[in-house]
């Protein structure tokens, strides 16, 4: 394709702003993108015009977002654009399009394979890796000498050990204002490291110090990187910032994009003025605003501005936005300014216009006419947990009911909440009665008639009664001095109580699967950093965290959503930053609620360490903060915005101000009547609109559909866990040893003693502990550890050969297919010659046995056959490998089984692919019940194993291994079961 052909691409699909950031050949970029503005489509087009008019290798690029949700946006923008460049939408697999912290956890496992067996902390899981940690931390100490409670000294030091990664602070600097939590943090990191644990700040953190001081891999790893694009470069806070300008050394290019009016975390550390700063940082960058937008009516857009103007004056940047409308627009369309009495009448007010307005005409920019349902309302406020005045309900409360009372579904997505819900507060309830030892049949039959049998109406009180007396004895058991651990796993406990509510029998909403997956979820990060909770101590510390941390701590929806759930979405306004809706509500709008009250710093590190950061506003809440909050919530409406407040609110003793941010929403055309808005709109047949979100996901997760659809709903879509297994990271740290051979040994064979050493170091099980006397009495540890050192020399002494004319890598992959990507990682054995690769092939490396009983038609060659078959697609459409030869190497038996990989096993395999892609994405979760599946289901204890048809086509047949050779077809596994 031409340079001409592509201009005249770009050009129809950007407009004029848009093609100009996305083609400008300066080497620093900076775009200024408005609310709306379609930076995303500016992204993917930079990234296509680099591809083609630059010439760029995909290996060459990498693209920083702030989300994953954005990045899998900017991923399917991408494909679009290729598709229409005439490009091979596999490209994308060759391009780094993430997060800034999963991409140094990337770089850090090429740098060092041992990080891959490193499980992340993320706040959740890093505030119970302190509980768990409490005693051999001194935390006790520094709660003792601070006069803190619990939680509060587990937050200073959480908060402590972030911002120290953060801001690059060394552990000297705060050794000189508090030795004790120095000491702290030092003993943090070396637990978390001899545990094979990292958090997003420690990763971060280790890749900058890596590159600035030059360390041979990390610069090895960086080499091919030649273009750096940033979105929301605005919130980037120190340690990002920092590893930006470290690898701008070695750029070509770099692409920044972001709106200094909607940075909103300076709260943890973000600092506005880099962005607003970035033309004296790079003095001979170029500057473009993307001012169009694409989202809004011109009333918001204007208004918006008018108050971001008048609020940050000369500290912003100004940018000028238009309306992609005509003034006046040509649909219909409101903004009003409100002000209630109490808060009842708001929330009747809110509810009456939600109710009034649903099923009314809405014409989408394609000219679709469509009937509004609740998933296109949001009521945003700028906190929904914080209680109301004197212990009143959380604020999000008076709305919520009025809708609950309307009959209205809604979607309270806030982070926190979940125990607001009443089938999880349950089963947290029932956990808390284990407290203190077994309760008596008083105690335990008033909690099942008051809070089980009216929630869960098949329960039965005996079964009920049998398990928690069950678990009781296990948790309070005595503990014997010397003996091993005893594995009693929280997750465990969620299912037999499942089980014994009789859940299997009770059709369920699918909204109530989605909150006991979110309470799963929680338990699995238990599970994570809690080897057993043997122990009454033990059991108590994860009843605190669901009270407190966990109260706030996790995000209410779960798993991979297809689609958002069709229902009124509540939230925070932070909560909802990225997304857009046709009817928004901005609630709870008075003065000290938003804006807040001015917050100073209050971290556990000492000020004058951070000085420059809270000399720039980071770190505290300020007024401007709190109004680039307040322009980015009017922003996320498209054509119908409600502001509104009240004087009094429950519990109050004093009547409230109007907020002095409504006040100054002075345009002419705001409506400040109460009267029901837009009257008069006609009435149309109900649809969602389709969303543009595609599903991100690996075949891990695909087989579990292609076994039973109704295990992948269970896993993917209500987020449920099952318990961590005995010797979990066995095949892990197994593998990660042969990867560390290979990165030892690149050009010839190990030594056996080598082998032996290197599979000793690397030995790691988190969930099972070492003997206390492993020389005479070893256990599971132990035995563990010989098998794992076993197989590795046992490999390297069977297949030295590897390690003579092949490189092993290991190479991660994306696969784009229709509404999808495919991820994954793959080894790869390459034959080079003077340095040239003459031909490669996958291998899939396994820890069991072969088990030659098997027939090779069973689900699990089925499983093997498909995996392998997608590697090998990916090797050859994404990496550009010459592949012939597909492998599954079982290294406890020290055999490799030659799997199909010809063209017509991997088309095949591709079309069984599609096929459970398209059955996800339509919502298609039948249950396929069979015996040998069923007994090792992980859901086995909740599910009603009752056969479902499935809709429309069945899948192709897999290539599997068989007696004649690699060729033979054997029935996909989905469709055997007992029907």
């Amino acid at each position: 394709m031409t340079a001409i052909d592509i201009t005249f691409i770009l050009k129809s699909k950007l407009d004029q702003q848009q093609y100009n950031a996305a083609t400008d050949t300066a080497r620093e970029v900076l775009t200024l993108a408005c609310a709306g503005s379609g930076k995303s489509r500016t992204l993917a087009y930079r990234i296509a015009w680099l591809l083609t008019a630059r010439n760029a290798a995909p290996e060459s690029i990498v693209a920083f977002t702030f989300t994953d949700k954005a990045a899998e946006s900017v991923k399917l923008r991408l494909a679009e654009a290729l598709d229409n460049c005439g490009l091979d939408n596999t490209i994308i697999g060759r391009i780094y399009i993430g997060t800034i912290h999963s991409y140094c956890f990337d770089l850090l496992r090429r740098i060092d394979v041992r990080y891959r067996q490193y499980e992340v902390l993320d706040d959740n899981r890093l505030k119970l890796y302190l509980m768990a940690n409490y005693p051999t931390l001194s935390l006790r100490h520094y709660r003792t000498d601070n006069n803190l409670r619990y939680f509060q000294a587990i937050d200073r030091v959480f908060d402590a050990w972030k911002t120290m990664n953060d801001e690059l602070i060394l552990l000297s600097q705060v050794r000189h204002h508090d030795r004790l939590l120095a000491d702290i943090l030092k003993g943090l990191r070396k637990t978390m490291k001899a545990d094979r644990f990292i958090d997003f700040s420690l990763m971060q953190r280790r890749v900058v110090e890596a590159l600035r001081r030059r360390r041979p891999r990390a610069s090895a790893e960086i080499a091919r990187l030649q273009h750096l694009l940033v979105d929301e470069y605005q919130d980037v806070n120190r340690v990002q910032d920092k590893l930006v300008h470290r690898l701008h050394r070695h750029l070509t290019s770099l692409f920044i994009v972001g709106d200094d009016d909607q940075s909103i975390y300076g709260w943890r550390g973000a600092d506005v003025t880099r962005i607003q700063e970035f033309g004296n940082v790079y003095a001979n960058a170029t500057r473009h605003t993307l001012a169009r937008n694409y989202r809004s009516t011109p009333l918001i857009v204007r208004v918006s501005d008018a108050f971001a103007h008048k609020q940050l004056g000369a500290t912003r940047i100004v940018k000028n936005p238009t309306s992609y409308m005509p003034d006046p627009p040509q649909v219909p369309n409101d903004m009003r300014v409100l002000w209630f009495d109490s808060r009842a009448d708001e929330a009747n007010w809110v509810v009456s216009t939600i109710r009034s307005m649903l099923g009314k005409s809405y014409v989408e920019k394609d000219g679709t006419d469509r009937g509004l349902m609740p998933a296109d309302f949001a009521v945003l406020m700028r906190s929904t947990r914080t209680a109301e005045p004197n212990g009143g309900p959380p604020r999000h409360q008076a709305f919520t009911e009025k809708l609950i009372l309307a009959g209205i579904d809604y979607s309270l997505e806030a982070g926190g909440g979940l125990f607001d819900r009443p089938h999880v507060n349950a089963l947290r309830s029932t956990y808390e009665i284990l407290r203190d030892g077994q309760p008596d049949q008083t105690i335990a039959r008033k909690h099942f008639d008051d809070n089980i049998s009216g929630l869960f109406p098949k329960a039965r009180y005996r079964r009920f009664a049998r398990t928690l007396s069950a678990w009781g004895r296990k948790i309070h058991a005595p503990v014997t001095h010397g003996a091993a651990r005893r594995r009693i796993l929280p997750q465990q406990m969620l299912f037999d109580l499942l089980e014994a509510f009789e859940v299997a029998e009770t059709r369920f909403a699918d909204a109530v699967f989605h909150d006991i997956g979110v309470f799963s979820r929680i338990m699995q990060d238990v599970e994570t950093v809690y080897p057993s909770i043997d122990t009454t101590e033990r059991f108590a510390e994860v009843l605190n965290f669901l009270c407190n941390a966990a109260e706030t701590g996790y995000d209410t929806t779960s798993g991979q959503i297809v689609q958002r759930p069709n229902a009124v979405t509540v939230s925070t306004v932070h909560q909802m930053k990225g997304l857009e809706f046709p009817v928004v509500f901005l609630v709870d709008i008075e003065n000290t609620r938003f804006p807040g009250r001015k917050r100073s710093y209050q971290g556990a590190l000492p000020e004058y360490l951070l000085q420059e950061a809270i000399d720039r506003g980071s770190y505290q809440s300020t007024l401007e903060e709190e109004s680039r909050l307040f322009y980015t919530a009017l922003t996320r409406s498209e054509r119908f915005l409600y502001i509104t407040g009240c004087s009094r609110v429950p519990g109050g003793k004093r009547s409230l101000r109007q907020s002095s941010f409504s006040i100054s929403l002075d345009d002419s055309d705001i409506v400040r009547d109460s009267a029901v808005p837009v009257g008069g709109l006609p009435t149309r047949p109900s649809r969602r609109r389709i969303d543009e979100g595609n599903l991100p996901t690996s075949f891990s997760d695909l087989r579990y559909y292609l076994r039973c659809p109704k295990d992948y709903q269970y896993r993917s879509v209500f987020g449920l866990s099952p318990a961590i297994p005995d010797l979990f990271g066995f095949g892990l740290t197994t593998h990660t040893a042969i990867a560390r051979l290979h990165q030892r040994n690149p050009t010839t064979p190990p030594s056996i003693p080598g082998a032996r050493q290197i599979a000793e170091e690397t030995f790691h099980l988190r969930h099972v502990k070492p003997s206390l006397d492993p020389a005479s009495r070893p256990g599971p540890f132990e035995r563990a550890k010989k098998r794992s050192v076993d197989i590795v020399a046992q490999y390297a002494n069977a297949f030295g050969t590897d390690f003579q004319r092949r490189r092993h890598v290991e190479e991660a992959f994306e696969i784009p297919v229709k509404g999808a990507v495919i991820s994954g990682s793959i080894d790869l054995m390459l034959l080079e010659e003077e340095g040239e690769v003459k031909d490669a092939c996958v291998i899939d490396f396994k820890t069991g046995e072969r088990g030659r009983g098997t027939n090779e038609a069973s689900d699990q060659w089925v499983d093997f056959s498909l995996q392998t078959q997608l590697y090998a697609i990916a090797a050859r459409d994404v990496l550009k490998e010459r592949i012939d030869l597909g492998y599954i190497h079982f290294l406890k038996d020290g055999e490799r089984m030659e799997i199909p990989v010809s063209a017509k096993a991997t088309d095949a395999a591709r079309s069984i692919i599609d096929w459970a892609i398209q059955g996800i994405l339509d919502g298609q979760f039948p249950m396929r019940p069979e015996r040998t599946k069923c007994d090792t289901c992980d859901f086995r204890q909740i599910c009603p194993k009752k056969p479902e048809a499935i809709q429309g086509k069945t899948p192709r047949r897999v290539y599997v291994p068989g007696a004649q050779g690699p060729s033979r077809q054997a029935v996909q596994a989905i469709e055997r079961f007992d029907g």
